[in-house]
C-alpha cells in the first residue's frame, strides 16, 4: 500500500514538473518573440518624440547615430545605461536629447526625453512611459495636453534654483488642481537634467561618454 502510494506521489510530481517545465519553455519562447518586437515598438516611439523636440532645422547630421552611451547618473535618475542623441549644424554641437527618469511619480517612474540646445535651453520635454492615474496624471502627455511645453526656452539662466518648483510649492510652474505630485516629479526630473548637461557639456559632445559623478548631496548623507 505504501509503495502504491509512492509510486502516486512520484508520477504526480513528476507531471507537475514536466507541466512546470512545458509552460517555462512556453513563456521563454514567448519572450523571445515578443520582446524584440516590443524594443523595436517603444524604440520607434521614442524617435517619434525626439522628432517633435528637435526639429530638422536644427540638425544637419544623422542625429539617430550620431548617439552617446551614458552610464547610469543620479542627475538623470537613471540605473542603467542610456543614449543620448546628438544634434549638429555645420559641425557644431545643436542640441542634445538625454533620457532621464523622474523616480518620484504618483504611481512610479516617469520616463523622459530632455532635449537642450547647445546654449543650455531646453528645446522640448517629452513623457516616453508612466503609469500615473488615468484622468489626473496622463495630462504630462502630449497627446492629451499641452502642459509639458511649458518647459519650452526654461534654462538655469531665466529660472534659478527656486524657480523649479510647481507654484504651489513656491515655484513658477503650473500644475493641475488635485494632482501635484506628477508635475512635481516632472519639474524636478527636468531641472536635474539641466544640472546634468551644465556639468557634462564639453564631454557629451565629445567622442568619450562623461563620467558619472557623485552627487553632493549622497556625500553629505
Amino acid at each position: 500500500m505504501r509503495r502504491t502510494m509512492a509510486k502516486a506521489s512520484f508520477h504526480t510530481a513528476l507531471n507537475l514538473l514536466v507541466f512546470a517545465l512545458i509552460g517555462t519553455s512556453i513563456l521563454a519562447f514567448t519572450y523571445s518573440q515578443t520582446h524584440e518586437r516590443i524594443a523595436q515598438s517603444e524604440e520607434a516611439e521614442k524617435l517619434k518624440l525626439i522628432s517633435q523636440i528637435v526639429p530638422t532645422t536644427m540638425f544637419d547630421n544623422d542625429i539617430i547615430k550620431d548617439t552617446l552611451s551614458i552610464a547610469p547618473d543620479s542627475l538623470l535618475g537613471t540605473q542603467d545605461n542610456t543614449l543620448a542623441y546628438r544634434a549638429r549644424l555645420q559641425n557644431q554641437p545643436s542640441a542634445i536629447v538625454l533620457q532621464a527618469i523622474a523616480p518620484d511619480g504618483y504611481s512610479g517612474k516617469i520616463s523622459l526625453l530632455v532635449a537642450i540646445k547647445a546654449n543650455g535651453e531646453i528645446a522640448g520635454v517629452r513623457v516616453v512611459a508612466h503609469k500615473e492615474t488615468p484622468g489626473l496624471g496622463d495630462y504630462i502627455e502630449i497627446a492629451k495636453n499641452d502642459w509639458i511645453k511649458i518647459f519650452d526656452g526654461a534654462s538655469q539662466v531665466r529660472y534659478n534654483d527656486r524657480d523649479w518648483k510647481v507654484k504651489k510649492d513656491g515655484g513658477q510652474f503650473d500644475y493641475m488642481a488635485g494632482a501635484t505630485i506628477t508635475p512635481r516629479a516632472v519639474v524636478k526630473a527636468v531641472y536635474k537634467a539641466l544640472q546634468y548637461y551644465a556639468q557634462h557639456r564639453d564631454g557629451l559632445f565629445a567622442a568619450s561618454p562623461p563620467q558619472p559623478q557623485p552627487n553632493p548631496a549622497e556625500k553629505k548623507s
